[in-house]
């Protein structure tokens, strides 16, 4: 998320860290030790004059004199500071020392942690990619240290299930780890290594003990099987080992065709469809990735897609807690349909980080505006005239996840799963709106991406579940 979305809270703590990247002194204008975090276990160490003031803009161009990053490149990568509760991607204005000191206010304002949890969590100041930064320009990219930084971040975030993908994409993946020079085949014969090659979500045994020692070497030897085929199809058509910038560009390349490459991530969680009594009122977790493409909302234990929509599919909003116990709400308007006829669909979000993700997709839709034009404007136009018809007959089942090349399947993780959300309905017959089930109302959303397929919900009453 980027942290100019929001106003920070003034600067009221008065802990210093310890553990923490940014080191703290009662001298901070003399020159202090600063880590910056890079992916793949690495970081860099540099000496930094006047720690409490400096901006990311200033420390930037220290960092990529230091990691020889070119000038054509500079705009790929920005400051992060990052915790297991919270990740904000910094302006180029802001002053990392500053904002690690209000890290437990930003804490208590944008999750539900603790106040355990929040006292003993510290951020690392990270490089990495720059959510704003088009993949058509990273495409262009030859310097083998940016290559590497961006293969890292990928790398990491297809292991970790951070970016849902299929086991042919997973394996061809993996197979392009075991061709690298860091990595070799042989090295799938203990199992701890082949979580270096694989998502971990795919290499654990779900089940109980006995289905663990029964399938737990069959499914090994299952993986490593369709690891080494694909291994072996990359060597025979290579004929000559692949040169190093040549891999880290197929790696690349093929994360490119998920959608959500690049995205920011927010965690939130959705109401499940209600299946009796006792179901009533249970949640489910999800992250939340945004970026110039779109939004799209993913399970976080079954590691799929549930919803994933482009800018010009969807209205937004969000609102506030009314109440004390009431919760921050993300809205996603987009069409769909119920029993066959074209239904506009209302998905709650509920998150203490809704404002933030409110105003990132803001941020992204006038970004993707600002930019559009030539090559870019004309693809544009050729996805929204394939997906207009679909919006308008109501049947997309297919519509949002089915137009990504070698993803097409229904079954695919990367598809969205509407069918499992439990979505508020309406129908405008012209007149007035037609509450379908559940029996609900709810606000109309002012921000659009774009001139939208349907009529917009225009209805007084408020935004409370019935």
């Amino acid at each position: 998320m980027d942290g100019d979305d929001c106003s920070f809270p003034p600067d009221s703590s008065d802990d210093h860290s310890q553990r923490g990247s940014v080191a703290s002194s009662a001298t901070l204008s003399r020159a202090q030790d600063v880590l910056i975090y890079l992916f793949g276990d690495s970081a860099v160490h540099l000496s930094v004059e006047g720690l409490g003031s400096i901006t990311v803009q200033e420390l930037g161009r220290i960092v990529r004199e230091a990691l020889h990053i070119p000038e054509s490149a500079q705009d790929a990568f920005a400051f992060w500071l990052s915790s297991p509760l919270l990740e904000l991607q910094l302006k180029t204005r802001h002053q990392p020392y500053k904002l690690c000191r209000q890290w437990q206010d930003l804490l208590y304002r944008f999750t539900e942690a603790s106040e355990e949890d929040i006292s003993q969590d510290e951020p690392c100041l990270q490089y990495r990619r720059n959510v704003f930064y088009p993949k058509s320009k990273e495409l262009q990219i030859e310097d083998e240290g940016v290559l590497k930084l961006l293969y890292e971040e990928a790398r990491s975030n297809i292991l970790t299930g951070r970016y849902p993908c299929d086991p042919e994409h997973w394996t061809a993946l993996g197979a392009l780890l075991c061709e690298n020079g860091q990595h070799r085949f042989f090295c799938l014969k203990r199992e701890k290594k082949l979580s270096s090659f694989l998502p971990a979500h795919v290499v654990m045994v779900s089940g109980g003990l006995l289905s663990t020692l029964r399938g737990k070497s069959s499914r090994q030897a299952g993986l490593e099987q369709s690891l080494l085929e694909e291994y072996r199809k990359i060597s025979t058509s290579s004929g000559n080992p692949v040169e190093s910038t040549q891999l880290l560009h197929l790696y690349l390349n093929m994360c490119h065709t998920l959608p959500y490459y690049g995205c920011a991530f927010f965690f939130g969680e959705i109401d499940k469809p209600v299946q009796g009594i006792l179901q009533r009122g249970k949640r489910k977790a999800v992250n939340v990735g945004i970026c110039l493409e779109g939004v799209y909302v993913m399970d976080v234990k079954e590691k799929h897609v549930l919803l994933g929509l482009r800018f010009s599919e969807l209205s937004w909003d969000h609102s506030y807690p009314e109440e004390e116990g009431d919760s921050h709400i993300l809205w996603l308007e987009f069409d769909g349909e119920e029993d066959g006829t074209p239904v506009n669909k209302l998905l709650k979000i509920y998150s203490k980080q809704a404002e933030l993700m409110s105003g990132f997709i803001e941020f992204c839709v006038e970004l993707k505006s600002a930019s559009e034009g030539g090559a870019a404007a004309d693809t544009d136009g050729e996805v929204s005239a394939s997906q207009q018809p679909t919006a308008q007959d109501g049947s997309n089942k297919n519509g949002r996840g089915g137009r990504r090349g070698m993803l097409r399947r229904q079954s695919s993780v990367v598809c969205s799963r509407v069918h499992s959300l439990n979505t508020i309905s309406y129908v405008d017959n012209g007149k007035e709106i037609k509450r379908l089930k559940p029996k609900r109302a709810a606000s109309f959303f002012t921000r659009q991406a774009s001139a939208p397929t349907y009529s917009a919900v225009q209805v007084t009453e408020s935004l409370e579940q019935g």
